[in-house]
Parts: structure tokens; sequence; C-alpha cells
């Protein structure tokens, strides 16, 4: 397989593995548009797994969105250790307070 083909190989099978947090499809054109300011947990689960399947770099997402590196590791490891719920703005204070005081009772 010549370089070119391989490459295309990659990166069509690439983008067939690529879903968005509800098992759909994820492309760039799924990606919130760069002027979003109201982030909603579907959106920046989208933003999360863009970066993580290589769909948009961690600079360019950051860039695009105005968002600076630890809010967007925030939003992961959110998600990580509480799914899309750990991504609601109103529980992000509850999560934020278990994760710098381990010996709080839950």
């Amino acid at each position: 397989m010549t370089n070119a083909v391989a490459s295309n190989h990659r990166d069509s099978h690439h983008h067939l593995r690529t879903l968005d947090p509800t098992g759909q499809p994820l492309t760039r054109d799924d990606l919130p548009p760069s002027n979003t300011k109201r982030w909603v947990i579907l959106r920046k689960a989208k933003v999360v797994a863009g970066v993580r399947s290589g769909l948009i770099s961690l600079e360019e997402a950051c860039q695009r969105y105005s968002l600076s590196i630890d809010e967007f590791l925030s939003w992961q490891r959110l998600l990580d250790a509480h799914g899309m719920d750990g991504l609601r703005a109103t529980r992000l204070k509850k999560y934020r307070q278990d994760a710098v005081d381990p010996d709080m009772d839950i």
C-alpha cells in the first residue's frame, strides 16, 4: 500500500470509529460552533470526545472555544470520574469539592 493510500485508509477508518457521547458518529462538523457561549453537557462531552479521538487537537480546541487547558482537563476529569452528569455546571462545585477534600463524607 502506498503512503497516500495508507494515510487515506487510516483517516477514513479513524473517522468511522469516532463516536460522540451518545454513540453516534462524530465528525468535525458535529463539534460545537466556535462561538459557543452556553456549554451544555453534550457540547462539553463532544469536545472531549473530539480531542480524545484526534478529531481536533487540544490546542485547537482550546483556541477555538477560548478554553484554558486546565478548563478542558477539568471537563475530561469530571467526565471520567462522574460521567456526563459530572459536566453539569450545577454539579461542578460538589465534584470539585469532593476532589479536593477526600476525607469528606459522601
